[in-house]
């Protein structure tokens, strides 16, 4: 039996949806992790910074 377009639609949804969940989290977590918090800090002085 092949796969029809509506069902790869439908797992491409709900599958998609879960994946950019997690890759989100996983950002979110990953900016507001505590031992970032230094370089985060230093990375947004650098425009202020005088060459």
């Amino acid at each position: 039996m092949s796969p029809t377009f509506e069902s790869a639609s439908a797992f491409a949804a709900s599958w998609g949806l879960a994946y950019f969940v997690v890759l989100f989290i996983g950002a979110v977590a990953y900016a507001l992790w505590p031992s970032k918090r230094e370089e985060f800090e230093h990375a947004a002085r650098i425009p202020l910074t005088e060459d």
